[in-house]
This record gives C-alpha cells, sequence and structure tokens, in this order.
C-alpha cells in the first residue's frame, strides 16, 4: 500500500486539483481514493491496472463531491479561500479547470499523465470515437 501511495498520490493530487481548484479538497480526494483501494482491496492484472483503477475512483469521488457543492459553500460560506500556494499552476491549467467535467479528466490523462485516446478510452470504459488520431499538442 505505501509503495502505491508513494508512486500515485501526486497524480491523484494534480486530478483532484483540477476538479475542485484548491488544494484542501484535493488532499481530501487522495484520502478518500487511498481509504477506498484499502478497504475495497481489488485485485489487479497489472501495474497499469491500479493506475487506472485510481484516476477512475479519484475522478469519480470529484464528482460525487461536485454535485454536493452547494450544500458544502453553504456551510463554508463565512470562510475566505487563501491561496495554496504548494501547487504551481499556469495559464494552460487555470483554462483546463475551467472546461466541463467531461474533457477535464480526458485532458488530464491526456496531456498531463500522457496516456493515448485509446488508452483514456479504455480506463474510463468509453467508446474512443471522439478521437480519430491523437490529438494535437498545446
Amino acid at each position: 500500500m505505501q509503495l502505491y501511495y508513494e508512486a500515485y498520490a501526486d497524480m491523484i493530487y494534480r486530478l483532484g486539483f483540477t476538479y475542485m481548484k484548491n488544494g484542501n479538497d484535493a488532499e481530501d480526494v487522495v484520502q478518500e481514493t487511498f481509504l477506498r483501494f484499502v478497504r475495497q482491496t481489488p485485485d489487479f492484472a497489472n501495474e497499469e491496472h491500479v493506475k487506472a483503477w485510481l484516476i477512475v475512483t479519484a475522478s469519480n469521488y470529484c464528482k460525487s463531491m461536485l454535485r454536493h457543492w452547494w450544500n458544502r459553500r453553504a456551510k463554508m460560506g463565512e470562510i475566505e479561500d487563501k491561496p495554496d500556494d504548494s501547487y504551481d499552476h499556469d495559464a494552460v491549467l487555470d483554462a483546463v479547470l475551467e472546461l466541463p467535467d467531461k474533457y477535464k479528466t480526458t485532458i488530464f490523462l491526456y496531456y498531463y499523465e500522457g496516456y493515448t485516446s485509446k488508452e483514456i478510452a479504455q480506463i474510463l470504459h468509453k467508446q474512443r470515437c471522439l478521437w480519430y488520431q491523437e490529438p494535437p499538442m498545446l
């Protein structure tokens, strides 16, 4: 478990940050993803299946959190968000953060994690009909 955490915690944090747009919630995503990993102890054929499971689980958790954002925002409305300086992002990442959820994960997996469109389709259990070739480099 420790080896998986060391290998993938940063990747899960970045994915969580692209969805949640702040460091604290991204840390929650990392924690919840690895808690689910420990509780379910799934069997994997190889290392790539572990990585794919973590990505899909983290992405689904982010989407779940965002569906309930109205509830959390009401409770935290009086708290000021201060910027999290531990994560350095640029204008491109800001643009990615503004994309609809269905595009964020795909863009993250392709440009930030280096997956091919075929691998992304397999990870997300989607058909590869949107890209007939690899997308252009940004």
